[in-house]
C-alpha cells in the first residue's frame, strides 16, 4: 500500500533525564496519601514493590532513597525509642500539589478564577472590553497603549492625549466564596473492600491547592464527622483516618454552619462527601445511633439541619459516594429541604464532579 506524502522513521522513545530520587519521588507521595501520613509503612510498601517490579538497584538503595528524603527536607529525623518518622511542611505541600495535579491536571499558580457577577463597571478583574472614559473612573482603569494609538489616529503629525482619546478597561466584580468541606471519615469509609477515604481525601486537598491558586479570595474550612464533628486544618488532610464511627451528619452540619457564620463573606456553602445515610445523633446529651436502615429519628433531625442551612442562605452540595437506590431517596428529600444540588458517583467521577460544581456553580448575587 503507497501511503502518498507519509514518511516513516524510527521510534525513538523519549528520554527519561530524571534522577532516580525524582522517578521515585510520586510514588512515595502516592503511597503517604494511602497510609495516611505513615513514612515507615510507606517505604515498607515500596520494599515490597521493589520485588515484584524492581525500583532501586546497587548503585541507588531505599537507603540512598530515605537519605536524600531527609536532605531535601521532605522528612525528619525519627525521634529516639522507636517513634515515628515524621514528615515536613514541604511534603504535605508536595503531597497537596501530587493530589491536585492527579485530580484537576496541571494548572499554572498564574492562572486565576473567575466567579464574575453579571455585571461590569469598578470591578476587580480586567476583561478584554473597552469602553470610552467616563467621569470618575479611576486612572489606572485607562488603557494607555489603545488611548495614544486613538490619539495617533486623530493627528498623526501632533500627538496630544484628549479626553475623548481614552478607554477605559472593562472590569467585573468578582463574588468570595466561603466553603466548609464536610469529609464523611465513619466505618462504612473502607467497609467492603474498597478503600473510599484515601480518593476522598485527594479531592479535598486538591480543592484547597485549587482554591489557594485560583480564588485567592475565597476561604476554605474542613469538617470530618463521624460519632461526632471537629475542625481539621489543611495540613491534617494527609494524614486523617477512618475511625469505628457512624455517620453523624448533624453534627458536621452544625458545626459547619457555625464556622460560616464568622465568615464575613455574602456567598457561602457547604460541599458534604459521603458514601452513607446518617445513623448518629445526639440527643438530650446521650448517643442516639442506628445502622440499620434509615431511622426516622435520625432522619427528621438531618433534615431539620437542612432546613436550618437554607434559612441561613448556605446551600449544601452532596457527593454521595455510593449508588443505594434507599441511600438516593434520603438525598432527594435532603437537597430538596435545603433546595441544594446533589452528585451521584461513584470514586471514579468523583473528583471531576466536585472540580466542575465548584468553578461552574457559584452564587452570583
Amino acid at each position: 500500500m503507497n501511503m502518498l506524502g507519509t514518511r516513516f522513521s524510527k521510534y525513538i522513545p523519549p528520554q527519561d533525564d530524571r534522577t532516580p530520587f525524582e522517578k521515585l519521588l510520586p510514588l512515595f507521595l502516592e503511597l503517604l496519601t494511602h497510609t495516611s501520613g505513615d513514612v515507615e509503612e510507606a517505604l515498607s510498601w515500596m520494599k515490597e514493590i521493589d520485588k515484584e517490579q524492581p525500583l532501586f538497584s546497587k548503585e541507588y538503595t531505599l537507603e540512598n532513597f530515605k537519605d536524600d528524603l531527609r536532605k531535601k527536607g521532605i522528612i525528619g529525623d525519627p525521634p529516639t525509642k522507636g517513634g515515628k518518622t515524621p514528615l515536613t511542611g514541604k511534603a504535605e505541600q508536595l503531597i497537596r500539589e501530587r493530589a491536585l495535579d492527579q485530580v484537576f491536571g496541571q494548572l499554572k499558580k498564574s492562572d486565576r478564577g473567575t466567579h464574575g457577577l453579571r455585571k461590569v463597571g469598578e470591578g476587580d478583574e480586567p476583561t478584554s472590553d473597552r469602553r470610552t472614559y467616563r467621569f470618575g473612573d479611576r486612572i489606572e482603569q485607562v488603557a494607555m497603549s489603545d488611548s495614544i494609538r486613538n490619539a495617533q489616529q486623530r493627528n498623526v503629525d501632533d500627538l496630544q492625549l484628549s479626553e475623548d482619546d481614552l478607554e477605559v478597561i472593562e472590569t467585573e466584580h468578582q463574588s468570595a466564596c466561603a466553603t466548609v468541606l464536610m469529609l464523611d471519615i465513619s466505618h462504612s469509609m473502607i467497609l467492603y473492600g474498597e478503600d473510599r477515604i484515601t480518593p476522598a481525601k485527594k479531592v479535598a486537598m486538591a480543592l484547597a491547592e485549587l482554591i489557594k491558586r485560583r480564588y485567592p479570595k475565597d476561604t476554605l474550612d474542613f469538617v470530618v464527622f463521624g460519632n461526632d464533628a471537629w475542625q481539621v486544618s489543611l495540613k491534617d488532610l494527609p494524614y486523617l483516618q477512618v475511625g469505628p464511627f457512624h455517620t453523624n451528619t448533624v453534627a458536621g452540619l452544625e458545626l459547619s454552619m457555625d464556622i460560616l457564620r464568622r465568615r464575613k463573606l455574602k456567598n457561602r456553602r457547604i460541599v458534604m462527601i459521603t458514601d452513607g445515610k446518617p445513623s448518629c445523633i445526639k440527643h438530650d446529651g446521650e448517643y442516639y445511633m442506628n445502622s440499620v436502615g434509615l431511622d426516622d429519628f435520625i432522619v427528621a433531625r438531618t433534615l431539620d439541619a437542612a432546613v436550618r442551612a437554607r434559612k441561613a442562605h448556605i446551600p449544601i452540595t452532596t457527593f454521595m459516594i455510593a449508588q443505594d437506590t434507599y441511600l438516593q431517596r434520603f438525598i432527594e428529600r435532603f437537597t430538596e429541604a435545603n433546595q441544594g444540588r446533589a452528585f451521584y458517583t461513584g470514586l471514579q467521577g468523583l473528583a471531576d464532579m466536585v472540580f466542575r460544581d465548584h468553578t461552574s456553580n457559584r452564587k452570583a448575587s
